[in-house]
C-alpha cells in the first residue's frame, strides 16, 4: 500500500467518524425534542382513541335536529386544575362555532365543594356570575382564601354586582336546590369522578388525565364526531 492510498483511507475514516457522530447527535436532539413536546402537550394531535382519550356514555340520548352541540365542563372552584384550565377554556370559547354551546356544571364531591357549587348556581340565577366567577377562583387559588360557610362566601360576594340578601335568596331558592340535585344526578349518569372533565353532547366524556391543550383538541375532535351523527 503506497503513501497516497494510506492517506486517502485515513481521510475516508475521518469522514465516516464525523458522519457517525453527526447522526448520533441528530438522534439525541430528536429524542429530546419529542420528550419536550410530549411532556408539554404541544403537538399532541389525533387520532384520538375511545377508551384512551375519551369514553362513550352508555345509552346516551341522541341530539334532536337543529339542537346545538352542548359542551359541558364539570368543575369546582376548589379545584386547582380547573383554575389552570380556565384561561385556555376562555380562549377556546371566544371562537365557538354557531352550532356549539358551552356551559359549566359544578360538582359537589364533598361539603365544601357543595357550598361552592350552590354558590355558582345562585350567582348564575341572579345574573351576577360574570362579575364573580373569576373573583372566586382568584380568591381561593391566588390569595389562599377559604370559604367554609355560607356567611363567609356571602360576605365576599356582597357588593360585587349582588346584594347580600339577593344572593342569599338565590342560594336558598328551591330552583337552585333542584338544579344542584339534577346536576349531581347527571354527573353520576355520565360517570364524572374527577374534575376538570369535559363532556360533548352528554355522549362523549373527555379523559381528565390528558394535558390541558390535548383536552381542548379532543373536545374539538368530538364536536366533529357529533356533527356527523344522525339526529333524532
Amino acid at each position: 500500500m503506497n503513501k497516497r492510498t494510506r492517506s486517502a483511507q485515513a481521510r475516508f475514516a475521518v469522514r465516516m467518524r464525523i458522519a457517525i457522530l453527526g447522526a448520533a447527535a441528530l438522534i439525541v436532539v430528536l429524542v429530546l425534542g419529542y420528550g419536550i413536546i410530549y411532556s408539554t402537550g404541544v403537538g399532541e394531535t389525533g387520532p384520538f382513541v375511545e377508551g384512551q382519550h375519551y369514553w362513550l356514555v352508555e345509552e346516551a340520548p341522541r341530539r334532536r335536529p337543529n339542537d346545538p352541540i352542548l359542551v359541558t365542563e364539570f368543575f369546582s372552584y376548589g379545584c386547582i386544575h380547573c383554575r389552570s384550565l380556565e384561561p385556555l377554556l376562555e380562549d377556546w370559547r371566544a371562537n365557538l362555532p354557531k352550532d356549539v354551546v358551552f356551559e359549566r356544571s359544578p360538582v359537589a364531591f364533598n361539603t365544601d365543594w357543595a357550598l361552592l357549587g350552590q354558590t355558582y348556581l345562585a350567582l348564575e340565577q341572579a345574573g351576577a356570575l360574570a362579575r364573580n366567577h373569576g373573583r372566586i377562583f382568584r380568591a381561593i387559588h391566588d390569595h389562599g382564601r377559604q370559604f367554609l360557610s355560607l356567611d363567609e362566601i356571602t360576605d365576599f360576594l356582597a357588593g360585587s354586582g349582588i346584594s347580600r340578601q339577593r344572593f342569599l335568596d338565590a342560594f336558598r331558592s328551591p330552583e337552585v336546590r333542584r338544579r344542584l340535585a339534577a346536576e349531581d344526578a347527571r354527573q353520576r349518569r355520565l360517570g364524572i369522578i374527577s374534575v376538570p372533565t369535559l363532556a360533548v353532547a352528554d355522549k362523549y366524556v373527555v379523559g381528565s388525565n390528558l394535558s390541558r391543550p390535548q383536552i381542548i383538541e379532543v373536545v374539538d375532535h368530538l364536536i366533529e364526531l357529533e356533527r356527523g351523527e344522525p339526529s333524532v
